[in-house]
């Protein structure tokens, strides 16, 4: 059940409130009786409730007179308070994101083999935009068939944004894809693509018929393969990340091959 505490009210402010709502004006002694906060706290109280806008009082009657704000207008102003404390807090955690990310450093050497795996649309999807954020330096990013794992509209938008992010951060990346997914793909992929990718001298994007699997290659040492259903070749069924230098760079060398021989995308 809500209450006025769940708003930033103390118990004892809560409690003057209401007893003010059912009396109208009264004084700080009445109140005290009637709301059970006692007379040494009751001052206190209700500074902190004309303060947050709650009560008016009447200075000019002796003894001072209090009167509670009416509940639409007490509740907004309430709501307004943690509106602004919300937009305070989320302004000190991006400072410190912000700061963190300038400090922290997770660019080690790879010098042995890692893997880990995400199955199902939505983990696989995370692990993918997570790992393209990633990258220092280059990106490699091979697509031969549109995956039914994922919503290609949402996905493809969180690859978009990562890939922007990456190319403002002097990162190159390179697109093979293949005629079908090329038209397979909806408008609203290809208008963030002109809009935010096609322009930056540091993307570029071709067509290759031999394109079948999908993969992305980070950095030249990290490798995220989709991996279709074994049950059901035409399903994705999760996406790999491998860490691995030699294997990474067996697939670059496969990926030039095909580079050098494809055309340049034209929509």
């Amino acid at each position: 059940m809500a209450t006025l505490r769940d708003l930033g009210l103390s118990e004892y402010e809560a409690r003057s409130y209401r007893s003010l709502l059912d009396l109208g004006p009264t004084t700080a002694k009445e109140l005290s009786r009637t709301s059970d906060v006692p007379m040494g706290r009751v001052y206190d109280v209700l500074n902190g409730l004309e303060q947050d806008g709650l009560v008016r009082s009447q200075a000019a009657s002796r003894p001072k007179k209090y009167v509670a704000v009416e509940p639409e207008t007490g509740l907004e102003r309430l709501l307004g308070d943690k509106r602004a404390e919300l937009e305070r807090k989320v302004e000190q955690y991006e400072a410190v994101v912000e700061e963190l990310s300038e400090e922290l450093d997770a660019r080690g050497a790879v010098d042995e083999q890692f893997w880990t795996a995400a199955i199902g649309p939505d983990e696989s999807g995370d692990l993918l935009v997570e790992r393209l954020a990633a990258a220092d330096e280059r990106l490699v990013m091979v697509a031969g068939t549109p995956s039914p794992q994922f919503d290609i509209g949402q996905v493809s938008g969180r690859v978009v944004d990562r890939l922007d992010e990456a190319l403002d951060r002097g990162v190159r990346a390179s697109l093979l894809l293949s005629p079908g997914l090329v038209e397979s793909l909806p408008e609203t992929v290809w208008d963030d693509y002109h809009a935010r990718l096609v322009t930056n001298e540091g993307f570029e994007a071709r067509v290759a018929s031999e394109v079948s699997g999908t993969f992305n290659l980070i950095d030249d040492v990290e490798v995220c393969i989709e991996v279709p259903n074994p049950l059901d070749p035409a399903q994705a069924f999760a996406m790999i990340d491998l860490k691995d230098p030699e294997f990474a760079a067996n697939l670059r060398e496969a990926f030039d091959e095909r580079w050098v021989e494809a055309e340049p995308l034209s929509l």
